[in-house]
């Protein structure tokens, strides 16, 4: 590699210089291609960047490694947009930043337009599959009316009834103030996080197991489908499906992952809960306690975030990461993680260092086998950002507190252009 072909990346987002694989390294028969790849091209070094998946393979790989006394070094580099992966000793992965302020950056204009034009609800779905760091943060930095926190909904055992009520109470309160607009924030992975509809989906992969599959499909139509489901589902689970309006019923029955099972990121949850917020209102309206107009807009914002042109923090961070990885490497380190903290801080107070990465590890029981798992972080409901949240928006709830970040800024006073996250400043209260 030449600084001219580098040059070409610098700086910018996603990972097309490399590509993203979704490849597990896991098993003997893999570590032994790599062992050959590595033999054959004179690699004595791999740096593998990733969440909880990639880091587990890194530690089990530089076992495997060390074992064989290939000479092969494995170091890790904490990278999730989602957050997750965090802990005493990483305070936060590279791309977090970078995602939330472009989200951010939209959603304070979607705020902008509902306050000018004064006539839509807006439902935003964020990425966050198995935790709701990035809707929380995404709150922080705009103010919406609602934001949903999957990780309080599973602790209070919220139902989808429930959540729809939280939300509709804040609609009906603005609405009967003359305010038919507003904002609500949802994670990509909700509905795991409603214990009702867990066990409704795992119901339906009992129920769509082997050939039942086939079986399913070849019904022509969706009356003779409905009825295959009623006959397989408990009474509870059936009542939930029921409640769920039509079209995200046909979504629990698209196509399966390769375990056979329902593909939850393919559910339209923001589409979900606008249409039962609305039927709320209805039974409000009728009741005469909700005098309000509600009309819809939807949207989910995805992989345009994480690979979005890189924060000034974001490149800081992969820098000083890679160059940590670098001198890991040469001092002998494998089976570690590169760490950078005091991130709250300017760059030229931050502490490099690193981590042996089976410290952040569990054991798990996964496919009838104890493995060695790292446990994704989730938002702590006693953690200072959460805490902030929650006092803060009861308030916002039925007020218009929106806030509007604007662009990511890369020029100008150091406080503007390399802050960081809400979350991390509360974390290290700075």
């Amino acid at each position: 590699m030449t600084d001219e072909f580098i040059d070409a990346y610098r700086n910018t987002g996603g990972f097309d210089i490399i590509g993203s694989g979704r490849t597990k390294l896991e098993t003997v028969p893999q570590f032994e291609v790599v062992e050959e790849v590595c033999k054959k091209h004179g690699v004595t070094a791999i740096v593998i960047i990733g969440g909880d998946d990639s880091n587990t393979n890194a530690a089990v790989l530089a076992e495997y490694m060390a074992k064989k006394n290939t000479g092969v070094q494995v170091i890790g580099c904490p990278k999730t947009i989602d957050g997750d992966l965090k802990n005493e000793d990483i305070e936060t992965s590279f791309g977090f930043d970078t995602a939330t302020k472009t989200y951010s950056e939209v959603i304070g204009n979607i705020e902008r337009d509902a306050n000018s034009a004064k006539k839509y609800w807006h439902f935003i779905k964020l990425m966050g599959r198995s935790a709701s760091h990035v809707t929380l943060e995404c709150a922080l930095q705009t103010q919406p009316n609602i934001c949903l926190v999957g990780e309080e909904v599973a602790a209070k055992k919220q139902s989808l009834s429930e959540i729809a009520d939280q939300i509709a109470d804040s609609v009906a309160a603005r609405g009967n103030n003359g305010d038919n607009f507003g904002v609500a924030l949802i994670p990509e992975g909700i509905v795991e996080f409603v214990p009702e509809f867990s066990k409704l989906i795992k119901e339906i992969n009992e129920l769509l197991a082997g050939e039942n599959t086939e079986k399913f499909n070849a019904l022509p139509t969706w009356e003779d489908k409905y009825a295959f489901i009623k006959s397989g589902l408990t009474a509870e689970s059936m009542a939930v499906f029921a409640f769920l309006p039509t079209g995200i019923q046909q979504q629990l029955f698209l196509e399966r992952d390769p375990h056979g099972n329902v593909q939850v990121s393919l559910i339209e949850s923001e589409k979900l809960f606008a249409e039962l917020v609305k039927n709320k209102l209805a039974e409000r309206a009728a009741a005469g306690t909700y005098k309000g107009k509600f009309s819809t807009l939807t949207h989910f914002f995805g992989y345009e975030g994480r690979c979005a042109f890189p924060s000034n923090f974001d490149s800081d961070y992969c820098y000083s990461l890679g160059y940590n990885a670098f001198m890991l490497i040469q001092y002998g380190f494998t089976g570690y993680l590169s760490k950078v903290s005091n991130l709250s801080a300017p760059a030229e107070e931050w502490v490099a260092g690193g981590m042996p990465i089976t410290k952040m590890m569990n054991i798990e029981r996964r496919n009838g086998e104890d493995k060695p798992v790292i446990r994704k972080a989730l938002v702590e409901l006693d953690g200072a950002p959460f805490k902030y949240f929650a006092a803060h928006r009861d308030k916002w709830a039925v007020e218009t507190c929106f806030t509007y970040p604007g662009a990511i800024q890369y020029y100008g006073p150091a406080e503007v252009c390399d802050a960081t996250t809400k979350t991390l400043a509360l974390e290290q209260q700075k």
